[in-house]
């Protein structure tokens, strides 16, 4: 039984993929906290930006 856990304790295959698995956790946290915190700044940036061109065009193209 000791020998099993040695040889569990110096095999380390997986400890780049539980790595890289933690890190893209931790990113996806940082994404999830920002479009919390700044998603309804941003929606209504675009809403904004969105109204802006549709009331420009018109204007544009009848001069046309």
């Amino acid at each position: 039984m000791i020998k099993l856990l040695r040889s569990l304790k110096k095999d380390q295959s997986g400890a780049s993929a539980a790595e890289y698995a933690l890190l893209v956790a931790v990113i996806g946290g940082f994404v999830i906290a920002a479009v919390t915190a700044f998603g309804g700044s941003m929606k209504t940036a675009f809403s904004n930006q969105g109204t802006a061109l549709t009331t420009a065009a018109p204007s544009t193209y009848a001069s046309q």
